[in-house]
């Protein structure tokens, strides 16, 4: 039998050329980050509910199943996800697979269970850090067997709570983490970070938002400290907002072609992350129209480099970088040191393949700096990233002979990122 693994190396994916300017209109799949923050909080709240336009991806079913495991009902099978909480209760097994938000958010609530719940994921998995999480639920009262993938969390019914303090520098899942199941906790939580600035704080005021749209009570007023209060987390439904990290590839398609894209549905207000892509691209010489119908991005004529701060929004890095390396202006990236804890090493992957692509590249400790130089075809490998896929077909658009290896992991996020793709370019 082949193994799949091998077979996307051997017969990586021709990535379409846009051969001409895009116009295109695009529908896309709901939020990862929002769908599993909904799935937590409704497998912990007092009553059933329903996460409306739920992302249907790997990530989320792995969440999904998590959830159910532990004693929660999951219904996966329409296109809106009913939960209905249960006892948590008996040994059971968690697949992490490549997903942090399983790894790091699925914890704090097994320590409400009255067994042993082990975890596991895939290879790469056991190298992303999750010990500050795990040492933070010691603090709490929870018992945990390890300090990396693979762990067990051995609940007893109930966790006394209280004031932590973490370094999050490395991911700001290490607060949502401690913050989403807080409220079940005798005490609450009261988490403190001390260490370099927390990433991604975009990704902690959207589970901020969600708590109290369940009703708990949270004070973020302190730079740095989050506390949760004691008491019910109500049920609430859900819809879910599309995935605007997502758009980056499709509305890079206009940024590069001089053509015109638009992304249905784009929020008038959102905590995504992905929101900064009008500024984004904004800057590299777009024009950016947020209207009624969504966000339309028309591409220049020629794209301009950026001098960027990525800290806040590091998931947009591979795509950002993509189009960089297809500018007229040199680019630079800077405040992503953390990515490098991503599903694999974004910083490295990314001058590493860009690099052999022709790029002018070079890779500092928390950026990448982007010169102009021309491009040709070739193999740009993926390490099973799926925002390194991303950037790898962005490549491919503007490029003749791009080849992506194993252009499927983007069914993390994107179910047939592929077939959607090759459809937009015919």
């Amino acid at each position: 039998m082949t193994d799949p693994a091998r077979a996307a190396v051997e017969d990586p994916w021709p990535a379409p050329r846009a051969r001409r300017p895009v116009e295109a209109t695009v529908t896309l799949p709901g939020s990862k980050s929002l769908t599993n923050r909904a799935l937590v909080l409704a497998a912990v709240a007092d009553g059933p509910s329903v996460v409306r336009r739920a992302l249907r991806s790997r990530d989320t079913s792995l969440m999904a199943a998590a959830l159910t495991s532990l004693g929660a009902h999951v219904d996966t099978t329409g296109e809106d996800w009913r939960v209905t909480p249960g006892a948590l209760a008996g040994d059971t097994g968690v697949d992490c697979g490549l997903a942090g938000t399983v790894m790091r958010f699925v914890p704090p609530v097994a320590g409400l269970s009255t067994g042993t719940v082990s975890f596991d994921g895939d290879p790469h998995m056991r190298k992303r850090p999750v010990g500050e999480v795990l040492g933070a639920l010691r603090t709490l009262g929870i018992d945990v067997a390890g300090d990396a993938l693979p762990f067990a969390v051995r609940g007893t019914g109930s966790v006394p709570g209280g004031t932590v303090v973490v370094d999050a520098s490395a991911s700001s899942q290490f607060i949502s983490a401690l913050l989403l199941a807080g409220a079940r906790y005798e005490r609450g939580v009261d988490v403190r970070h001390e260490g370099a600035p927390v990433p991604s704080l975009p990704h902690i005021d959207m589970t901020v938002t969600m708590l109290r749209q369940h009703g708990v009570e949270v004070d973020d007023a302190d730079a740095d400290r989050w506390t949760v209060a004691p008491g019910p987390i109500r049920a609430v439904d859900h819809l879910i907002e599309p995935d605007l990290s997502n758009a980056a590839p499709f509305l890079a398609l206009a940024a590069l072609s001089g053509g015109t894209v638009t992304v249905r549905d784009w929020p008038a207000h959102t905590t995504q992350a992905g929101d900064a892509l009008r500024g984004i691209l904004a800057a590299m010489g777009c024009e950016v129209s947020l209207h009624d119908a969504g966000l339309t991005v028309t591409g220049p004529d020629e794209l301009q480099g950026v001098d960027l701060d990525l800290h806040d929004v590091g998931e947009l890095a591979p795509a950002v970088a993509a189009l960089c390396a297809l500018a007229t202006t040199p680019s630079h990236l800077r405040g992503i040191a953390h990515i490098r804890g991503h599903e694999t090493d974004r910083l490295a992957a990314l001058a590493t393949e860009l690099g052999r692509l022709g790029a002018d590249v070079t890779e500092h400790p928390d950026g990448l700096e982007l010169r102009p130089a021309p491009l040709h075809g070739g193999v740009f490998r993926t390490y099973a990233d799926h925002r390194m896929a991303h950037a790898g077909v962005v490549v491919g658009a503007a490029v003749d002979g791009v080849l992506v290896e194993d252009v499927a992991t983007t069914g993390k996020t994107f179910p047939d990122f592929a077939g959607f793709w090759a459809g937009l370019l015919g």
